[in-house]
């Protein structure tokens, strides 16, 4: 790692695992007071199914976290993902109980049991010169909107939890012949839920990307890849590209669309108040309010402070 002048300054560490855990609500306590103890913010999800979330803090923090949450053994190989930035992208901590660590809302659907095939970032390509692979995009349409593979279909979904009904509608996914399906998220988990879905549907040959996209990014050069566009992610960040470089994109701190440079330059865009994505579903109070929270955005700044609406929470 480099020297603490140059490096940045907190850590993010981007983490989740299917695995039984009956006892999930025991865990919640335990490890909340971990995370307050060194200082470490996030958002940390626990169900069931597993484990889910994103936390950010000093490196040492961070990872006596981590090292607290695979000292359970039934966690011991937790995968996770670093990223470094110079401010922290979290202004709270959060260890919440939830049905699903990725809400799909499908009874009986268990990925700790059945998911489909791993490929990996520098097999993705080949699998998808395969005319016969239906490539099938899983993210919300405003992760689409700004990047998504060569021939991926987009299903226009506002969440995942709408993607079993549009497979439904989809006649080329109901007949008696089963295609090969291809899918793909922004860091995996969506796809061990979707090709979980689609085994259980009784499709036999269904793949998904080993890391999703972000792995995709890091891993293969520009010059050979079929990404297309900027990657949406969860964070200050907004937005990658290859090598995960930070993009172009920032939030609408309105309806929360990434909005590129053109994006910015429409008449309909107010930073901090509206874009061309949500001008029309704002009342002229709410504009009013979002205004002002703008403005003390902007005073903080002024004042060298840090404001809560200034980031992404």
């Amino acid at each position: 790692m480099p020297s603490e002048s140059v490096s940045p300054r907190f850590l993010t560490a981007a983490l989740y695992q299917f695995v039984d855990l009956p006892d999930f609500a025991a865990l919640r306590a335990p490890l909340l007071a971990c995370c307050e103890a060194n200082e470490v913010k996030g958002t940390l999800l626990l169900a069931p199914e597993g484990i889910n979330g994103t936390i950010a803090g000093h490196e040492a923090g961070v990872r006596a976290v981590l090292a607290h949450l695979r000292a359970d053994p039934r966690l011991a190989r937790l995968p996770h993902k670093e990223s470094w930035s110079d401010h922290p992208p979290f202004h709270r901590m959060k260890v919440r109980e939830k049905r699903e660590i990725v809400t799909l809302r499908v009874p009986g659907l268990d990925p700790n049991r059945t998911v489909g095939q791993y490929v990996k970032p520098e097999d993705w390509n080949a699998l998808l010169a395969d005319p016969d692979v239906l490539l099938i995009d899983t993210r919300n349409d405003y992760e689409v909107a700004i990047g998504t593979f060569e021939g991926a279909v987009n299903p226009g979904i506002k969440s995942f939890t709408e993607l079993p009904a549009w497979l439904d509608a989809q006649a080329a996914l109901q007949g008696e012949k089963k295609p090969k399906v291809a899918m793909f998220c922004t860091g995996g988990i969506r796809c061990e839920k979707s090709t979980a879905l689609m085994k259980m549907r009784g499709f036999d040959e269904v793949y998904h990307l080993e890391g999703g996209i972000l792995k995709y990014l890091e891993s293969v050069p520009p010059a050979q890849s079929t990404w297309q566009g900027d990657c949406f992610v969860f964070d200050e960040r907004v937005s990658v590209g290859h090598g995960l470089v930070p993009g172009s994109h920032e939030l609408c701190r309105s309806c929360r669309w990434p909005l590129s440079p053109e994006d910015k330059a429409s008449p309909l865009y107010v930073r901090g108040v509206s874009c061309a994505h949500c001008h029309d579903q704002r009342s002229p109070e709410e504009k009013a309010r979002l205004a002002e929270r703008q403005r003390q955005v902007e005073l903080a700044q002024a004042r060298g402070e840090q404001h809560v609406g200034a980031r992404m929470p």
